[in-house]
């Protein structure tokens, strides 16, 4: 598990210390600006080629221009930083507005394209989940914070469509969400040849909503 963190800002990065988010050594408010500094310091020397095996607290400390014991006293290890930098990668979802479950629908699966061309052309993000996917518990990590709000989200959406009536509420949720994601990030993901035109959100989601309307 990671150490506390402060809450993240616009894109997941890490957002303003809160009083309650203190240091457990000296009983002082985390620094949001020596936060950032870190994570930005593993980024950027990803950058100019370190590899993930290269790194070490100390270097990055280093890079940070902070102590080794201020990075300590944020994560416990690497793997734990490693995994906040992924999170800070990570743009935040678009709110639903509700007015329209085709709407909404389309536009989680447009923030999925965007995010699937963006990770393309961005091998720091590759490095850095490449190895996060290789530690179990930090993958289950990610999972669990960032994956599952993601899935629930959607799940949201669908719920609301089958209450309304806009669509069968006889199948499992996590089935239809599936249905409506996977072609995305079946395309982003396991070819990075494959086209990810704009419209495509628009294409998959009119499709699957076909087959999936209530019956008359």
């Amino acid at each position: 598990m990671t150490g506390p963190t402060a809450p993240d800002g616009p894109g997941g990065r890490p957002g303003p210390a809160t009083p309650e988010a203190a240091d457990g050594r000296r009983g002082r408010p985390r620094s949001a600006a020596a936060d950032t500094a870190i994570v930005e310091a593993v980024l950027r020397l990803i950058e100019e080629g370190a590899s993930i095996g290269d790194l070490s607290m100390e270097g990055i400390a280093r890079a940070a221009g902070v102590g080794k014991a201020t990075v300590y006293r944020r994560w416990p290890g690497k793997n734990a930083l490693l995994l906040d930098v992924v999170r800070s990668l990570e743009d935040d979802l678009p709110p639903a507005r509700g007015d329209s479950v085709r709407d909404d629908l389309v536009a989680m699966l447009e923030h999925l394209r965007r995010r699937g061309l963006a990770k393309r052309h961005s091998a720091v993000f590759r490095s850095v989940l490449t190895h996060v996917q290789a530690q179990p518990a930090v993958w289950r990590e990610y999972h669990e914070t960032v994956i599952r709000a993601r899935r629930e989200a959607m799940h949201a959406i669908l719920r609301r469509g089958m209450a309304r009536g806009e669509i069968r509420a006889d199948r499992e949720v996590d089935v239809l969400a599936d249905l409506f994601v996977g072609p995305m990030l079946a395309r982003a993901l396991l070819d990075e040849r494959t086209a990810l035109p704009e419209g495509l959100a628009e294409q998959i989601v009119d499709t699957v909503l076909e087959g999936v309307r209530p019956r008359p």
